[in-house]
């Protein structure tokens, strides 16, 4: 069911809340029959996320649910399948990745299927050429997964008995020329993956046999030429050398995928592919270095160029096409702070933007505030410091990130850049931020500070800071947080990161002393916060109350990583180092 009620939402959540309730229930139902079909599959994918089903509990659901999907689980065996075979009206079924018991033999009880339309065993390497000959007895399959398993060419040219498949997944299976050929018979064939497999060029001329298709995924593979395919929609050819694809100028592409791709002839390599439809271009890795084929992409809305050999010369050519982009790729490029400056007014729709590892810095960020629709801009690894230099030191300078205040930003990545405390007091007035990454040895509490006032933060990542244990007891944490990244942070002690845990237990946190994921709703208990002691209570009440300046710098940045572990233990040997920590901290307030 797409969209349930709330009433059905309620039933639904109280009947998988624990296995209790799954019990009380299973009792009193040994069938559920009359149970609509759509409310059958969503009861059944909540057990399963909640890990409440087992092997029993699924035949209740024989004469009702048509969908099952069980991927990952590796607890899905002979006995799983024995009663997935009883389900009479079962159209779906996904098994992938469920390598471990899912084997040729433990497919046999689907053997015969009438209702199944759509099967999934990609990655299950334990199903072999014996196992097509299960697959074969289910008369009205329509799409097949088999990627990655143990079928050789000769089981997949069995395949060609199943006269309804339209999708057909061969990704990292050895298929050669001669059993591809052997599957032109399959005329409904729309969507085919070959990724990683032996076709050659002799091979693909056949594909224009199927004349309904419209996804083809031919990467890594030898193939350099592709035969005129008229129905084409999206074609996938990353780390391919390529010749010449679609020269007939007729295929209705809306999706390109070249990520890695080696064109022999780049002048030529998309010159007469009909890319008047095209929406979606991957050229990121491959050896394009001239952009004049987006001269004739006037509906490109998602463009990847990263890693391309590409620089601001290169810019005004996505400027031309930039009215219908919404996502631009432009990481690992030799793109600059000038060179964006080039889009201005040009890319009005744009949401997405990716700026890592590329030399742009805080110039970049006043051309970035001038493109009205961002909402994800990542400008990690780059030369941004947060301040717009125009003073003799930072302090002087007026913050840069100021600039985005305008924008309805929803992601922001700063990762590895030169941003310090004072420049993330903007950061504040975020009012759509949700996803925040940090990662820098020169962020300190204060940082925590000025994130507490975000109202819509879900997902915080400040890695490598020299966070302390004072610093995370008086953060406040935002209402909608629920992950909390703290890896790197060194000077975290394990109890004070329990301690947070259990006063919020909403929050995922992450660090290598802990993983403590947040409370579920499986019935699990979890510790109830533990008495804090009068100096974090203390701290508790004080933390709403603290001003602090923007202006404070963090004397521990003064000191080396060996220099703070040393000084942790020698400086104040009567005080613990939460004590120290706090002491430092409360006379930089002062």
């Amino acid at each position: 069911m797409k969209s349930e009620s709330q009433l059905v939402a309620l039933c639904l959540e109280s009947a998988c809340e624990s296995r209790e309730s799954v019990e009380k229930w299973r009792m009193q139902r040994h069938t559920l029959h009359r149970l609509p079909s759509p409310l059958a599959d969503a009861l059944l994918r909540r057990l399963i996320a909640r890990r409440l089903l087992n092997p029993s509990l699924l035949e209740v659901f024989k004469h009702s649910a048509e969908e099952v999907d069980l991927k990952g689980d590796n607890s899905v065996d002979a006995e799983w399948m024995a009663y997935l075979g009883a389900f009479r009206h079962l159209r779906y079924l996904n098994l992938s990745d469920c390598h471990r018991r899912i084997t040729t033999s433990a497919i046999w009880p689907i053997t015969g299927m009438t209702s199944l339309q759509e099967l999934d065993l990609s990655r299950c390497f334990k199903v072999n050429d014996a196992g097509i000959n299960h697959i074969l007895s289910i008369p009205n399959l329509e799409k097949l997964h088999i990627s990655e398993t143990s079928v050789t060419a000769k089981g997949v040219k069995l395949l060609a008995s199943l006269k309804n498949l339209a999708l057909l997944d061969l990704g990292g299976l050895p298929v050669d020329d001669m059993s591809l050929i052997s599957l032109q018979v399959l005329k409904r064939l729309q969507y085919i993956d070959l990724w990683g497999s032996k076709i050659s060029n002799e091979g693909a001329a056949v594909l224009n046999s199927f004349p309904k298709l419209t996804y083809l995924n031919l990467a890594w593979t030898s193939v350099t030429k592709l035969p005129n395919l008229l129905s084409l929609e999206c074609l996938n050819m990353s780390n391919c050398t390529i010749d010449s694809i679609l020269e007939d100028n007729k295929a209705p592409l809306a999706k390109l995928i070249l990520s890695g791709a080696t064109f022999l002839n780049e002048a030529e390599a998309l010159l007469y592919a009909n890319t008047s439809f095209l929406s979606f271009l991957d050229v990121a890795h491959s050896n394009l270095c001239k952009l004049f084929f987006l001269m004739k992409m006037k509906v490109i809305e998602h463009l990847n160029l990263s890693s391309c050999m590409i620089g601001d010369d290169s810019v005004e050519m996505i400027a031309c096409v930039g009215g219908n982009l919404k996502s631009l790729n432009l990481s690992c490029t030799r793109v600059s702070s000038a060179g964006l400056g080039i889009l201005d007014g040009h890319v009005p729709n744009l949401e997405i933007l990716s700026l890592s590892q590329t030399q742009v810095d805080d110039t970049a960020i006043s051309f970035i505030s001038m493109m009205p629709s961002l909402k994800d801009v990542d400008l990690s690894n780059t030369n941004v410091k947060g301040f717009i230099h125009q003073g003799k030191t930072d302090m002087d300078s007026p913050l840069s990130l100021v600039a985005l205040q305008n924008l309805k930003l929803e992601r922001l990545n700063l990762e590895h850049t030169q941003v310090r405390d004072k420049a993330l007091y903007p950061l504040s007035s975020f009012q759509e931020l949700r996803y925040l990454s940090l990662k820098s040895v020169s962020l300190a509490d204060i940082s925590l500070y000025y994130l507490s006032s975000i109202p819509k933060l879900t997902n915080l990542s400040i890695c490598d800071a020299v966070l302390t244990n004072y610093g995370l007891d008086i953060f406040k944490v935002p209402e909608t947080l629920k992950l909390l990244d703290l890896r790197g942070c060194w000077l975290l002690t394990n109890d004070t990161i329990m301690s947070f845990c259990r006063n919020h237990p909403q929050v995922e946190v992450r660090h290598e002393l802990v993983t403590v994921f947040p409370l579920d709703k499986n019935g699990l208990n979890h510790s109830s916060p533990s008495r804090l002691t009068s100096r974090i209570m203390q701290m508790a009440k004080k933390k709403d109350q603290i001003l602090i300046s923007p202006f404070f710098i963090d004397q521990r940045l003064k000191y080396s990583r060996d220099e703070l572990l040393a000084l942790q233990f020698t400086s104040l040997p009567l005080a613990s180092s939460s004590e120290s920590g706090n002491s430092i901290f409360e006379k930089e307030l002062d």
